[in-house]
């Protein structure tokens, strides 16, 4: 007897990146062992006291990083083939319902 899949979404869903991300994953291992930290302090004297708050300095460097090593020049381009790949946004650290800036 022939089967049929039907698809029905699901009001709510246990989903991790990190159970979805192979462990050899290139952007898992880059993120494992690239520590931006220092980035906080190097960039702050160029951030006012006031006003809105900026993308995270970790998160522009990460994108602009991504944009490199994808050969994405676009910005609108990059933020749409980002907002795609689970390993990216694994390594962005924004989850699956996170707007990317």
């Amino acid at each position: 007897m022939q089967g049929k899949k039907i698809y029905q979404e699901k009001l709510f869903t246990y989903f991790q990146l990190s159970d979805r991300i192979a462990k050899t994953n290139f952007y898992r291992r880059l993120k494992e062992v690239i520590h931006l930290d220092f980035l906080y302090d190097s960039t702050k004297k160029f951030y006012g006291s006031s006003g809105q708050k900026s993308i995270d300095p970790l998160v522009f460097f990460k994108l602009c990083l991504v944009g490199y090593l994808e050969n994405i020049i676009s910005d609108r381009k990059l933020i749409e083939h980002c907002s795609m790949r689970l390993d990216i946004l694994y390594f962005l650290d924004y989850d699956l319902d996170e707007q990317l800036p």
